[in-house]
């Protein structure tokens, strides 16, 4: 993989950049649909392409592994053609799904053993096992095995574990020196950095991440329920430590206005359920703020879902018709609220990297976070 610098904001941190992998270009700050199971819910590849438009989507090891497993995932070639996408994919290593099974994983230093919540079937992730499983998934950009620690979290506890992720991050990396790609391009590892919202480990941390020299870092363990301004000194910190002329990935992060304030931050990459989830219950985000379509007051607005939208579903269906999707429980209102929820985000992303570019990126900025901050 390749990464260019290609502007940084004057009066922030914000980056412009552009990746380059085996399946195309990723011009950053980017943001990235979730695809938990091999398809972001309710979404053709299609509409993905066409209409929402990433460079690059995620998946999730741990899903996949459970279902549809590895064996079939090798059988139709790896995740690209299993699903029928062209484009980048990340997988994340599973850390994030074992640290919320909590009730059924046991973490130890060999790796963590976890119960299947889909048939209670028991299995072992190791460092060692999870590059394998990401090697045969083939995502272009895969995860070292981490453990996200909760919030709020025990000091002891949260350095323990971040040693923890020292080491295995090490097994991880010596793992796949010995493991040949499975597929006929080339896979970037990303190692994460944790440490909870303790300064002094997330200082250690960053800086144990940044000597393993990986082509991209990422950073773990926030958005865990902790708040804003903890999120944003810890990211801060971090970024102020990570090498300038890597990608910078922030892991499950977050609303519009967290993405804004961390891109001004130095964060180049992002992911989140956030719209998707919200979307399945009705809310939608736009650039003048967020819209619950569930409320009566849309039951006779018969304007377009979003006049500033950029996809077929924000000018082809009114809020009226929306809300009546909702209100008869019909799939269709989901699709449409997700195919828009997207649409917006990437477009928010893509606007950031425009400003970056132009210079002018911290007053958008903060008339954007001012005007997405409202209930419509």
């Amino acid at each position: 993989m390749q990464f260019t610098l290609e502007h940084t904001d004057a009066q922030s941190k914000a980056r412009a950049g552009k990746m380059v992998t085996d399946h195309g270009v990723i011009e950053t700050p980017i943001f990235m649909p979730v695809g938990t199971v091999a398809s972001v819910k309710g979404v053709h590849q299609r509409e993905l392409k066409e209409e929402i438009n990433p460079d690059i989507i995620l998946g999730n090891t741990y899903h996949l592994f459970l279902r549809p497993k590895t064996q079939i995932l090798q059988q139709a070639g790896g995740l690209h053609k299993f699903m029928g996408w062209d484009r980048n994919i990340l997988t994340d290593s599973g850390g994030y799904q074992v640290y919320s099974l909590s009730a059924n994983r046991k973490i130890k230093e060999e790796g963590v053993k976890f119960k299947s919540h889909i048939d209670g079937s028991m299995h072992m992730f190791t460092p060692e096992k999870v590059m394998e499983i990401q090697r045969v998934i083939g995502a272009d950009i895969i995860m070292a095995f981490d453990e996200c620690t909760p919030y709020p979290c025990d000091y002891n506890y949260a350095k323990r574990s971040m040693h923890m992720t020292h080491r295995w991050l090490d097994r991880c990396m010596a793992h796949l020196d010995k493991t040949p790609f499975t597929y006929d391009f080339s896979q970037s590892f990303f190692p994460i950095v944790q440490g909870s919202t303790y300064k002094d480990l997330r200082i250690q941390s960053a800086e144990y991440i940044a000597n393993a020299g990986a082509e991209g870092n990422a950073i773990g363990g926030l958005s865990v329920g902790e708040p804003a301004e903890e999120m944003y000194a810890m990211t801060e910190v971090v970024c102020d430590i990570l090498p300038i002329d890597k990608p910078r990935y922030l892991m499950g992060v977050g609303t519009p206005i967290n993405i804004l304030e961390n891109i001004a931050l130095g964060i180049d990459m992002f992911d989140c359920v956030m719209p998707t989830r919200n979307a399945r219950n009705g809310m939608l985000f736009t650039a003048h703020g967020t819209i619950n379509i569930k409320n009566k007051k849309w039951e006779d607005d018969f304007s377009p879902i979003d006049e500033m939208g950029t996809t077929f579903v924000d000018k082809e269906y009114s809020k009226a018709y929306l809300r009546h999707l909702f209100a008869a429980n019909e799939y269709l209102g989901k699709q449409i609220a997700t195919i828009h929820n997207l649409g917006f985000y990437l477009w928010l992303v893509r606007e950031a990297r425009k400003h970056i570019l132009a210079g002018d990126f911290t007053s958008w900025k903060n008339i954007m976070v001012k005007q997405m901050d409202k209930r419509l």
